[in-house]
């Protein structure tokens, strides 16, 4: 510790003052610099496991709204953590648009979800057929009970983006799913104009070419 005080007071980085040391100007710079940049290297720690995952889209925003990504990882002890930070989310939202919720993650929360639909909130669900089929044979009653609800909108895409995108009231959420077997590795969620910019827009895109599941089935 001496070697290290003895060394900044080279620098002009602190000065002695009785038993103390106290950080000079140059010092305050430099320690700031330092704070700076541990918590660009705690964000990027953060985002490292999950980059992969994301949307390319993300690496174009600047470094500040990265830092106001809330990350939730799945984690060997923890499996289910980011289905219950998403299902937390869920809870408190009066309108939801989502586009891809896929079955790893909606289907925990499916009875939040039939709530939600109960209470009249807005749901609009973007997700691939072989999904709704899914919940219309594992939920039968209460699936055919939902989609009478005028405030619940059902559509299929059959040419989806690899990631989850939410947009509830206040936050955006990032679903990451692994690529075969649909399992839910984490959700990022954030309150970011610049990324619900971005989501709503995505969103709008794949909603103009999507199709009603009930239109759909009175063809079939």
């Amino acid at each position: 510790m001496r070697r290290t005080l003895d060394t900044f007071d080279d620098r002009l980085w602190v000065r002695k003052e009785g038993y103390q040391y106290t950080a000079t100007r140059l010092g305050e710079v430099v320690a700031s610099g330092m704070e700076d940049l541990l918590e660009r290297v705690e964000i990027e720690r953060t985002l490292r496991s999950v980059w992969h995952w994301l949307p390319d889209a993300i690496s174009e925003f600047p470094f500040e709204t990265w830092s106001e990504l809330t990350v939730t990882v799945a984690e060997p002890d923890a499996p289910y953590r980011p289905v219950g930070r998403f299902e937390s989310l869920l809870r408190e939202s009066t309108t939801v648009r989502f586009l891809r919720p896929e079955v790893a993650l909606m289907d925990l929360c499916f009875d939040v979800l039939h709530q939600l639909i109960q209470e009249g909130v807005d749901v609009t669900l973007i997700d691939r057929p072989e999904c709704h089929a899914y919940f219309l044979s594992t939920y039968p009653n209460r699936s055919s009970e939902m989609m009478r609800r005028e405030n619940f909108t059902v559509l299929e895409h059959d040419d989806l983006p690899q990631y989850g995108l939410g947009l509830l009231d206040e936050r955006v959420t990032i679903s990451c799913y692994e690529r075969d077997s649909g399992t839910v590795h984490a959700v990022i969620d954030t309150d970011a104009a610049p990324v619900r910019e971005w989501a709503a827009s995505v969103y709008e895109t794949y909603r103009s070419g999507a199709r009603s599941v009930e239109q759909q089935n009175r063809v079939e």
